[in-house]
């Protein structure tokens, strides 16, 4: 689950007592913790610990009185409630509980409590449960995505995580005593991990997004690299372009949306501004404007100009890679080949063609902080 500690790491000189992101990794039960852990250091030895804790024989021997399908359906009712007024219900933690992320250690419910009451107050978290499923024998495994938005840096950046969690379940008392996290967008998942604090800071740059409506979407998956999401239906507005990062068309498909349509009717602005090449080769590319999601394409009036028309996108799965600057053509190409081959290597299966998205008015931002997007539409995409 992603509860952090980022607060902490700006406000505080310790790294022990606060996170950025609750999160956690594979399965710690940790009913007998080893005696000597004076000299204990994270890493293997961690994993080892956590490992050999979860195996303990005694504790593991089949107790009948555990219901795990409960246990599931107990995490997907309460954990959607971690940052909302109703809160988790802690009657289903032991008092003394372990928990891991990259960034983040807590070893009582107290302490996990307390970094979401701080995480409430200096972020706007958005906690989203997909699944919850039994992974071992007193061991349940959850996939979520954690939006955070930073308040109180005055451009209010965004931090995603995507991973699962490992929590363990103790046989004695039927409650959980373990919650270790890993993210999806880093390597080393051990406490304490600098690739992790590194992930954190790169969020925290600049880009600009225009305060308009956009396409809607959920972001399922994270990585160092991209973002999978799913994007809910939507119209566009579109002409024929000349290249991805080019402009032609684009007063065309703009007009229509200041009242140049059949009705003279003026259709409030959205963003980005999409330019899609449909196959690999990009000899067919449309520039297109996304239309406001109360719109339908039999309310919509029709285009009064030739060469312009109104297509439903049914929405789907989709990675994007986000970066800066200016797009140029070039830019584009080269952005579509880093993103593809990492796709492939993750085992993704990316459709041919591409899509660029631009969010700001290129002539009233600066470069550094444009926000600029490569899109790559997917097939038999599976959340596992």
């Amino acid at each position: 689950m992603a509860i952090s500690q980022l607060s902490d790491l700006i406000f505080r000189t310790s790294f022990h007592r606060c996170t950025i992101f609750r999160q956690c990794h594979p399965t710690s039960v940790f009913l007998n913790p080893p005696k000597n852990t004076k000299n204990l250091k994270y890493g293997k030895k961690f994993k080892w610990s956590i490992y050999q804790s979860l195996v303990d024989e005694q504790s593991l021997a089949k107790n009948p009185t555990v219901d795990m399908k409960k246990l599931v359906e107990f995490l997907y009712e309460d954990l959607p409630h971690l940052f909302d007024d109703q809160g988790i219900d802690r009657t289903g933690y032991d008092d003394y509980v372990k928990f891991r992320d990259p960034i983040t250690k807590h070893d009582s419910i107290d302490g996990y409590l307390f970094n979401i009451a701080m995480l409430k107050q200096l972020f706007r978290p958005d906690f989203q449960l997909h699944w919850a499923k039994q992974t071992g024998p007193y061991e349940i495994t959850t996939r979520w995505t954690m939006v955070m938005k930073f308040v109180l840096l005055p451009w209010k950046p965004e931090l995603i995580f995507t991973g699962t969690s490992v929590m363990g379940v103790n046989p004695k008392t039927n409650k959980f005593n373990s919650h270790v996290d890993y993210w999806d967008s880093i390597q080393n998942n051990d406490y304490f991990s600098l690739e992790g604090l590194v992930d954190v800071a790169k969020q925290l740059r600049i880009y600009k997004t225009p305060d308009l409506e956009t396409p809607s979407y959920q972001i399922l998956r994270r990585t160092a690299a991209y973002e999978v999401r799913k994007y809910d239906p939507f119209i566009v507005v579109e002409t024929e372009a000349d290249n991805l990062a080019g402009n032609r068309g684009f007063n065309d498909v703009a007009g229509y949306i200041f009242g140049k349509n059949a009705t003279t009717e003026k259709i409030p602005m959205t963003t980005p501004v999409f330019t899609q090449a449909f196959d690999a080769e990009k000899s067919e590319v449309s520039i297109q404007i996304v239309l406001p999601s109360d719109k339908s394409l039999s309310s919509l009036p029709a285009p009064n100009k030739e060469g312009i028309s109104l297509r439903k996108t049914e929405g789907g799965i989709a990675a994007a890679l986000t970066f800066s600057g200016k797009p140029t053509d070039d830019i584009v190409r080269e952005k579509e080949k880093q993103l593809r081959p990492s796709l492939i290597r993750d085992g993704l299966k990316p459709q041919s063609g591409c899509m660029l998205a631009r969010y700001n008015d290129p002539g009233r931002t600066w470069k550094f902080i444009m926000r600029n997007e490569v899109i790559i539409w997917l097939e038999d995409f599976k959340l596992d």
